[in-house]
């Protein structure tokens, strides 16, 4: 198995580009990330050519945190504001030489924002495809991200559906999945043709892979027995320092 460090949870306390450095040196295969926005990408580009890694993602803004929001792209109203974080994200990916933009769906409800979201990540897909860039989705649970407009698996894939762009994929993340919907490997194999990212960390306290309620031994083995070979995301919350929080990865790899 292979993994990818997420440095929105892992190594937090440091700057970016060291987070990319202490990840290569922790063993990981590739990184991703949130909102990376305020660093230049030439110091984050510099970063990943020094240790071999790759940006397998970064995220769209989340719009205006202090209203509340968390996303924009299946927000009524806000497809201007949308397009330009989609075409800011496609562009910071493209320079970084990112593989994909997750685009936040943000929180709505309803025939509208379904209509709104397919429209913008049409758009997404568009912008992004010129560049060999893959645009991402992925349903949160409802616990940690109330009232965000893709909260299942079925859901995101009727989307894709509906878009039908072929650099539009699913991101899978075990941990949301395993919250609300249950058998991670059921969903898994079910999904498997719409996946273009797969994410875990414990349920349901979103720690290390090594406890909690779903057996990552056996999601991984699955996910090998799928023929699936990208580094898998490791987006969980470290108890104390991430280095301390690494013991799993010699034992599940």
């Amino acid at each position: 198995m292979r993994f990818s460090a997420n440095l929105g949870f892992l190594w937090r306390e440091l700057p970016l580009p060291d987070a990319i450095r202490a990840a290569a040196g922790a063993g990981f295969d590739a990184v991703e990330c949130h909102w990376p926005f305020e660093i230049p990408t030439s110091v984050v580009g510099d970063a990943l050519t020094a240790t071999g890694l790759s940006m397998l993602s970064i995220n769209t803004r989340l719009g205006d945190v202090s209203a509340g929001e968390y996303g924009l792209a299946a927000v009524p109203g806000r497809e201007a504001d949308a397009a330009s974080v989609i075409d800011e994200a496609v562009a910071y990916a493209r320079t970084i030489n990112a593989e994909a933009v997750h685009v936040m769906a943000g929180r709505a409800a309803g025939p509208e924002a379904h209509t709104t979201f397919v429209a913008n990540l049409t758009y997404a897909a568009g912008q992004a495809a010129a560049h060999d860039i893959t645009i991402l989705i992925e349903p949160l649970n409802a616990h940690d991200a109330p009232g965000y407009f893709l909260s299942t698996v079925a859901q995101g894939r009727a989307i894709i559906d509906d878009v039908g762009a072929a650099n539009l994929k699913l991101m899978f993340d075990c941990y949301h999945v395993g919250r609300t919907e249950g058998d991670v490997i059921a969903g898994l194999r079910d999904a498997l043709p719409s996946i273009g990212h797969i994410q875990f960390a414990a349920v349901p306290d979103r720690g290390p892979p090594d406890h909690g309620d779903v057996d990552y031994h056996s999601v991984f083995a699955e996910v090998e027995a799928l023929g699936w070979n990208r580094p898998l995301g490791a987006e969980y919350r470290p108890a104390s320092t991430t280095e301390a929080s690494l013991g799993w990865m010699k034992a599940l790899r």
